[in-house]
């Protein structure tokens, strides 16, 4: 008896520290890092992270917005309520790596039949069981590694939200401010456009044009007026979406909002690449997964081996019988020892599966690796070909006002017909309108660009709020 007893302890002395999994070498990427961007139009160096990129437009609103929307936003709410049920589970898989210790009491009162009639009794029983479950295979401790891993993974998806969430709220802000750029440029020339019909109907009246000039005039009017409601339609919804992302039911802005593009900053450095991997978190929150689904190879092999338990259970009982009581302590130490035989190849199963996902994550992983590099190179390519772009379009802007000036000094002078100035209106509009959409681009490409190279004032914002709430995750 004495020589099972220590059977466990002995056991777990001498196969302590055995693994059945070795963790696999992880490649940081598919091929090795390329050395510089190739769309990069100046020397790579090395460059400090990003801080919080939007303040580098110097606006004071889209400040405020971000703030309103990181204190209320419910995507967060939902991302931190994922990240307290990762944590629970931390918490419970660890548990499962302590001894437990259980109370029990009893009270029962019974009758049995006997030679020398019935007996009648009551009997009480007090007892404390305790047990341990020795992690010769590591699968409790792998367990808990890979809950620790998808906590942290947890970490840094919320730190990709919030950059996502950032990024979301200043393109719409910019969108916001072009449609009402785009607004007032609407109006300007639909006064313009009544001032030049005013103009072509007193000389129709004085028999100088045709009538066609007239109705020509009329439909360039039109066309302007048309245009109108698209820009306020899109004005609407990107201040409905703003404020969804605030928390709030969908709403308007204030009238102080300014119709005006303000000046766009300085792209943002990308830095080299071989420093880049380390500031993308959905990148690292993948690589966390991965490293999780890993540790999980290591819990489902070490199923398929002995598990190995220590038991102990210490009490008081107290029978009374109306031939007697019996009092005392009782106590009980043993080892479980349990071995799966046949299970119908689940666990086996389960160890393929497991394989599976692991590759999976793995295939999942390389590939966002190489997702983040193209948002990058393309990021770099569209704020280089929009800035060319505006360059153009500055000009043809010029070109066009110099070219509808001309045009309707000309006709009013009876130099000319109506058509060049009918033709020069409509060019000059939809010149300024691709102007404002242009530069509202750049925006939107500075933005595209700051969320493709991440940063760490995530882990400062989300910590701020822990912090509030008083959670010590």
């Amino acid at each position: 008896m004495h020589r099972l007893l220590w059977a466990g302890p002995l056991l777990s002395i001498l196969f302590t520290g055995c693994a059945v999994h070795k963790p696999q070498e992880i490649a940081p990427a598919p091929t090795p890092l390329p050395s510089t961007w190739i769309e990069q139009t100046e020397p790579t160096a090395e460059v400090p992270l990003l801080g919080k990129w939007w303040q580098a437009f110097g606006d004071p609103r889209l400040n405020s917005l971000m703030e309103r929307a990181f204190a209320s936003n419910f995507e967060l709410d939902q991302a931190f309520a994922r990240l307290e049920q990762a944590a629970a589970v931390l918490g419970a898989t660890r548990a499962g790596q302590q001894p437990f210790l259980n109370g029990q009491a009893e009270s029962r009162r019974e009758s049995s039949p006997g030679f020398l009639g019935d007996n009648t009794g009551t009997s009480y029983r007090l007892s404390l069981g305790a047990g341990y479950e020795v992690d010769i295979w590591r699968k409790l401790m792998n367990r808990t590694q890979a809950a620790r891993w998808d906590l942290e993974a947890s970490r840094e998806e919320i730190h990709s939200l919030y950059l996502t969430l950032s990024a979301r709220v200043a393109d719409l802000y910019f969108l916001a401010e072009e449609q009402r750029a785009q607004l007032a440029l609407a109006d300007r020339n639909i006064n313009a456009f009544s001032d030049t019909l005013e103009r072509v109907e007193g000389r129709y009246r004085e028999g100088l044009v045709p009538a066609l000039d007239v109705y020509q005039s009329r439909q360039n009017l039109a066309t302007a007026r048309a245009r109108r409601p698209e820009f306020s339609n899109r004005l609407a919804q990107a201040e409905h979406a703003l404020s969804v992302l605030q928390g709030r039911y969908p709403g308007r802005s204030a009238e102080d909002m300014v119709a005006e593009l303000p000046a766009v900053s300085e792209q943002f450095p990308a830095g080299i690449p071989s420093e880049f991997l380390a500031r993308r978190p959905d990148i690292q929150a993948s690589f966390l997964r991965l490293k999780a689904s890993d540790a999980r190879i290591a819990v489902a092999i070490a199923d398929r081996f002995p598990s190995f338990n220590l038991l102990g259970n210490y009490g008081h009982q107290n029978t009374a019988f109306s031939t007697g009581a019996i009092v005392g302590t009782f106590w009980s130490i043993a080892v479980d020892l349990a071995q799966p035989i046949l299970d119908g190849g689940r666990r086996t199963a389960e160890v393929e599966r497991t394989r599976a996902v692991f590759s999976e994550n793995m295939a999942r992983y390389h590939q966002a690796v190489l997702t983040a590099f193209q948002e990058v190179e393309d990021a770099l390519a569209a704020n280089r070909t929009t800035e060319e772009r505006i360059a153009r379009l500055e000009e043809r802007v010029n070109a066009s006002r110099d070219a509808l000036r001309l045009a309707l000094d000309r006709y009013l002078q009876g130099l000319s017909e109506y058509l060049p100035v009918l033709t020069a209106q409509g060019l000059q509009f939809e010149a300024e309108s691709q102007l404002l959409s242009a530069r509202r681009q750049l925006f939107a490409d500075r933005i595209s660009l700051a969320r493709a190279l991440g940063g760490n004032w995530m882990a400062d914002e989300m910590e701020l709020r822990l912090a509030r709430k008083g959670s010590e995750i």
